[in-house]
C-alpha cells in the first residue's frame, strides 16, 4: 500500500509519523510505500484559528492531488487540528483520507473509555477536538486553555520542549484527571510525543499518533 502523508504540521511529528510507520509495518513484514507532502504549519494555524474551512480545504486538496500524481493509495494528515476541515475536505478528495478521530473514537469504544482530557492547540481545545469524536465525550484545561495551547503550538514550531514546557502540560493532564474526570489524557497534537515519549507518567496517555499509524496497518492488511 503507498500510504501519503500531509506533513510539516509540524515537522516533529512527521517525523514520529515517518519512523513510526517504517517500524510498524516492518515489524507485521507489510510492504510499505510511502510519499510525504510538504504543507506550511503558519498557514494551518492561522485558518484553523480562524475556522477557515474553505482556505485549508483548498490547501490540502492541492497536496492531495500532488500525492494522487505520486501513485498514493491513501492519505493521511499528520495533525489534529489539520482535522478540523476533514468534513469538506473528504467531499472533494481525490482520494480517500484516513481519518485519526476514526481510529480514536474506536480504541475508546474498545476500551470502555468515556471521559478524555484533552492536550493540542488552542482551536483543538476550544472546540473539543472539532466535534469529530463521536464515542467519548472530551475536556478541556479548566484554566487558561488559551495559554496551554500556545505552548503546545510553540513545542510543534520549535520541534523541542523546554523542562518547563513538559512540566505544565504533564501537571495541565494531571489536573483534568483529578477535576474534570477524564478516564485518560489524550495526546491531541501529534508532537506531544515530545513530550510524554520519555516521562514517566502517572496517568493514562493514549497517543493519537500510534493509533492514526497502527491503523493505516490494518487497512494494509486488508488489501495484501
Amino acid at each position: 500500500m503507498h500510504v501519503g502523508l500531509i506533513g510539516g504540521i509540524g515537522p516533529a511529528a512527521t517525523v514520529a509519523y515517518y519512523y513510526s510507520l517504517v517500524d510498524v509495518f516492518g515489524q507485521a513484514d507489510v510492504p510499505l510505500q510511502l510519499t510525504i507532502q510538504h504543507a506550511d504549519m503558519k498557514t494551518l494555524s492561522k485558518n484553523a484559528g480562524l475556522m477557515d474551512i474553505d482556505s485549508q480545504t483548498e490547501v490540502f486538496a492541492a497536496h492531495i492531488k500532488s500525492l494522487k500524481g505520486a501513485g498514493c493509495d491513501i492519505v493521511g494528515i499528520t495533525a489534529l487540528t489539520g482535522h478540523f476541515c476533514l468534513p469538506r475536505l473528504q467531499s472533494v478528495s481525490q482520494l480517500p483520507i484516513l481519518s485519526a478521530t476514526t481510529a480514536i473514537d474506536a480504541y475508546c469504544a474498545g476500551h470502555g473509555i468515556g471521559r478524555l482530557g484533552l492536550l493540542g492547540s488552542p482551536s483543538v481545545l476550544k472546540s473539543g477536538l472539532f466535534g469529530l469524536l463521536q464515542e467519548v465525550d472530551t475536556v478541556a484545561p479548566g484554566e487558561d486553555p488559551e495559554s496551554v495551547g500556545q505552548t503546545y503550538l510553540e513545542i510543534a514550531s520549535q520541534g523541542a520542549c523546554t523542562t518547563d514546557q513538559a512540566d505544565l502540560l504533564v501537571s495541565v493532564g494531571a489536573e483534568m484527571m483529578r477535576a474534570q474526570k477524564a478516564d485518560a489524557i489524550l495526546l491531541a497534537g501529534t508532537d506531544l510525543r515530545l513530550v510524554f515519549n520519555d516521562t514517566d507518567i502517572s496517568y493514562p496517555v493514549i497517543d493519537a499518533l500510534a493509533l492514526h499509524v497502527d491503523a493505516f496497518l490494518e487497512i494494509a492488511r486488508r488489501r495484501r
